[in-house]
């Protein structure tokens, strides 16, 4: 079973950066595309970032295009989320996901589609 560990959250002002990491258990991180969701206490959980397998196709959600980047490392077995132009609504716990698939499919942001997740890391944004 994979387990999938993400780090890097923290405390940040408004405009500043952060990167979060995901490293996942295994030698079958190569096959699977990874997101990253976020959620904030009462609300539900929602999706932020989507990549494929080998890095060739990504997908974001309106609220963090151009501000946030999704990549992977596939020789670390590391998925990343660079988050740019923080804001004080990007405040949540961020979790990594595994995707059931390699690729995207049509919907990317469908929770169902992701089978394994990991514990979480807070993200806070000051204004």
């Amino acid at each position: 079973q994979v387990q999938l560990i993400e780090s890097g959250g923290g405390l940040v002002q408004a405009g500043g950066s952060l990167r979060l990491s995901c490293a996942a258990s295994g030698r079958t991180f190569s096959s699977y595309a990874m997101g990253w969701f976020r959620q904030v206490p009462g609300k539900e959980r929602e999706f932020v970032a989507a990549i494929s397998n080998n890095g060739g196709s990504t997908y974001y959600a309106n609220s963090v295009k151009g501000r946030f980047t999704i990549s992977r490392d596939n020789a670390k077995n590391t998925v990343y989320l660079q988050m740019n132009s923080l804001k004080p609504e990007d405040t949540a716990v961020y979790y990594c996901a595994r995707r059931r698939g390699y690729d995207l499919g049509d919907v990317p942001s469908l929770q169902y589609q992701y089978n394994a997740w990991g514990q979480g890391t807070q993200v806070t944004v000051s204004s």
